[in-house]
């Protein structure tokens, strides 16, 4: 079964939905902060011209997510489900970026739950691929129970071949029930 890439997901913090065209304005409004991109390989990510081809890509990938505040019902970033893989049983869960405003307080943290829980009713395994010195990136990974499966995966980001790593967060076994 295909898994359902643009779902509506929600949260006690967040709500997660498919991303439109409509929704640049507001998201290149977060993207064009360098700040956000500062640590990411694709640091130029905050030029307009960069943004556009990474949110036209988004959309036409047919799994790009916008993040919404719950409280406050402002656009804080986006999320993406892409490169399904059905003869690997695995989807790649990344292209996250938030606004600063909302960095350190957990909404990564139940924007990833909301998306695991959701795909791993598809796929047993969601991978993330991180640039190799994005140690924010990384520590969030890890913080999520994300193992390292693979490194020295080299991606073009920001115009030069770049290292990347690969997390695997599997799906949790279910107890089966008592006889």
């Amino acid at each position: 079964m295909e898994p359902d890439r643009q779902p509506t997901l929600e949260g006690s913090l967040v709500l997660l939905r498919p991303s439109t065209a409509e929704d640049w304005d507001a998201l290149f409004g977060i993207a064009s902060d360098p700040l956000v991109w500062e640590v990411h390989p694709a640091h130029d990510r905050w030029q307009e011209p960069v943004f556009r081809a990474y949110f036209d890509a988004g959309i036409a990938s047919g799994g790009a997510l916008t993040i919404l505040d719950r409280a406050t019902g402002a656009v804080i970033g986006s999320s993406r489900y892409d490169n399904w893989k059905p003869d690997a049983d695995e989807i790649e869960i990344g292209w996250t970026y938030l606004a600063r405003s909302h960095w350190g307080r957990g909404y990564n943290a139940q924007i990833k739950a909301l998306m695991l829980d959701h795909i791993h009713r598809f796929v047993s395994t969601a991978v993330f691929t991180v640039g190799e010195t994005n140690i924010r990136s990384r520590k969030a990974m890890e913080k999520l129970g994300g193992i390292l499966r693979e490194t020295g995966q080299m991606r073009l980001m920001a115009g030069e071949m770049t290292p990347h790593v690969i997390y695997a967060i599997s799906r949790p076994c279910r107890n089966s029930p008592a006889p």
